[in-house]
């Protein structure tokens, strides 16, 4: 009997052994849910990083203040800022300066004169048209005796034709002085001469027509002279390409005379 009662007792220990107490299941109440809280914690921070990660964004750490924001614009040092605006506009290589274009030079090395105007080749004038003045006149060439040719006092043919001195220059290319064109005006006549006196100013364009084309000239000035100055005046001086048209003043033809002076329009 007594060794009945005492293996009754041994298993009624080892019964009690296996039951938790009630302080044991408050422990591992708080042992469960800390674990839960660790890693409900880790979970939802570890798998929001993870997710940054993986999508190619930054984690939160990068928005920290210790690390630069991608999101905020681009600043750049003053210092470093002064260096690229001195290289800038002093490299050249940064900025190439572009040369001015530069004047061709001749084979000497000196600048080269401007193109030549295109005129025809010279050659006598054969007609003289001036719009302004109501003048269209055929020329023909005149070669004055050489005693009127030194004293300047020359009498065309008693026409209403233009004459052209033919011992002085020729409008063109090639021409060596200035052309003269002389003609008489009439009394109570409308010649193509007598509107030198009345009509020509300066600023008229006026056609020479030639064998070897036509040349446009632009009136510089209309000047009275008396007979007497008319032969020192500077219509002689030598201008090549210049033209002159002379005739007798209208509003007195026996004391003065009139110049119409003209030079030629390039390209024209």
């Amino acid at each position: 009997m007594v060794c009945h009662v005492r293996n009754r007792h041994r298993h009624a220990a080892r019964i009690r052994g296996l039951v938790l107490s009630s302080r044991d299941l408050l422990v591992l109440a708080f042992c469960v849910a800390g674990i839960l809280g660790a890693w409900l914690a880790y979970g939802v921070t570890g798998a929001g990083d993870h997710g940054a990660s993986a999508a190619g964004e930054p984690a939160a750490i990068v928005l920290s203040g210790r690390l630069p924001d991608p999101l905020a614009p681009a600043t750049v040092p003053a210092a470093e800022a002064a260096a690229a605006e001195s290289v800038a506009t002093s490299d050249p290589v940064a900025l190439p300066a572009v040369p001015a274009p530069a004047a061709p030079l001749a084979a000497g090395g000196s600048p080269a004169a401007p193109p030549a105007p295109s005129y025809p080749a010279a050659a006598a004038p054969r007609r003289i048209i001036y719009p302004a003045a109501g003048m269209d006149v055929v020329v023909h060439p005149l070669e004055p005796e050489s005693v009127d040719a030194a004293s300047h006092s020359i009498v065309p043919p008693e026409t209403m034709d233009g004459y052209w001195l033919a011992n002085l220059g020729m409008p063109g290319t090639g021409s060596v002085n200035t052309s003269y064109v002389i003609g008489h005006s009439w009394e109570g006549l409308d010649a193509p001469f007598n509107h030198l006196s009345s009509a020509a100013a300066a600023g008229d364009e006026l056609t020479v027509t030639t064998s070897t084309g036509a040349m446009t000239y632009r009136v510089d000035s209309v000047t009275t002279y008396t007979k007497a100055t008319l032969k020192d005046s500077p219509i002689w001086a030598v201008v090549p390409n210049r033209l002159v048209l002379i005739s007798c003043y209208t509003e007195d033809p026996w004391g003065k005379n009139v110049a119409v002076v003209a030079s030629p329009v390039a390209g024209r």
